[in-house]
């Protein structure tokens, strides 16, 4: 899988205004819906609310990956933010994330979320790229440094 098949410039935010958990998934969902990706937006929402209640989706070295599965969607859409102060975000490290990218996929199929998921995480894995995304000046610049 192709994050840039995944990720366009109208699904990234490089500079995320909310400042709680809770808020930074609304609008991250409202960054999905207005870019046309999401067919019900209070569906979407309530999928990942309810998955961050079982167990935060905050990682480690800056990273969260809020995400959920529902059927009112018909393929994989996601949507990457940053918070370049961060925001607790119950991370397994106990660090503030800054690095935000959220997914929502057919609750009916996991293999396009998993390869997904994977290929940022290779991504993500490195130092250097986290940096290069913080300092990102453009959202095309995002997609380069996934792609």
């Amino acid at each position: 899988m192709n994050a840039r098949k995944v990720l366009s410039e109208e699904t990234i935010s490089l500079e995320l205004k909310s400042s709680s958990k809770e808020d930074i998934i609304r609008e991250m969902i409202d960054i999905m819906a207005a870019a046309g990706r999401l067919e019900d937006r209070e569906a979407a929402l309530e999928c990942v609310l309810a998955r961050e209640r079982k167990m935060s989706t905050g990682m480690q070295h800056g990273i969260a990956i809020p995400h959920g599965k529902t059927d009112t969607v018909s393929d994989i859409v996601a949507a990457l933010a940053l918070k370049k102060e961060g925001v607790d975000f119950g991370s397994l490290d106990g660090e503030p994330s800054k690095i935000f990218i959220m997914t929502i996929s057919p609750a009916s199929r996991s293999g396009p979320h998993i390869q997904f998921l994977a290929e940022i995480s290779r991504a993500l894995s490195n130092p250097g790229v986290r940096n290069q995304l913080l300092l990102a000046r453009s959202r095309r610049d995002v997609v380069s440094l996934l792609a």
